[in-house]
């Protein structure tokens, strides 16, 4: 799908009021970031490109190349993670079954960082997309029984 025209309202995220929240990521390459967040965390590719939008369940990620200063951001240059140990903001994905996405994902070639770990309050890995950007994966665990995850200070 290469046009507006081709996608519905519901597709897009236009809300009729009110608002709604996007996740906006700078890529590299939008072939290879759109198919693996079509793939990894089965989403709907609503738009191919300019602006790339995937619908991945209630939410939707637009991505974009990167870019210098336009009109709108006049001192802003768009550009994917330098370095992948410095991380100021990540996609938190929360799902049903851990281990059932994290062996799915794998076989797909995700790459995680670690497996699932028990955090007390949730089950819980990262990975890393295409361009390096980290992802969170949790499912709610302890939290649902009023368990709260240690603190660094705690054993």
């Amino acid at each position: 799908m290469s046009d507006v025209t081709s996608a519905t309202a519901g597709d897009l995220p236009a809300p009729a009021e009110g608002l709604l929240l996007t996740y906006f990521l700078t890529v590299g390459d939008v072939p290879r970031s759109r198919a693996f967040y079509a793939d990894i965390l089965s989403g709907t590719v609503v738009l191919e490109e300019n602006p790339c939008i995937v619908k991945v369940a209630n939410s939707w990620i637009i991505m974009n190349p990167g870019g210098g200063p336009t009109d709108d951001k006049p001192d802003v240059v768009l550009r994917t993670p330098e370095d992948p140990s410095t991380v100021s903001s990540f996609l938190n994905v929360r799902v049903a079954d851990i281990r059932d996405f994290y062996t799915t994902a794998s076989a797909k070639g995700a790459e995680f960082l670690t497996p699932p770990i028990d955090r007390r309050a949730e089950l819980r890995c990262y990975m890393r997309d295409p361009d390096g950007y980290l992802i969170e994966v949790g499912q709610a665990t302890g939290m649902l029984r009023g368990i709260l995850a240690r603190t660094d200070t705690e054993p």
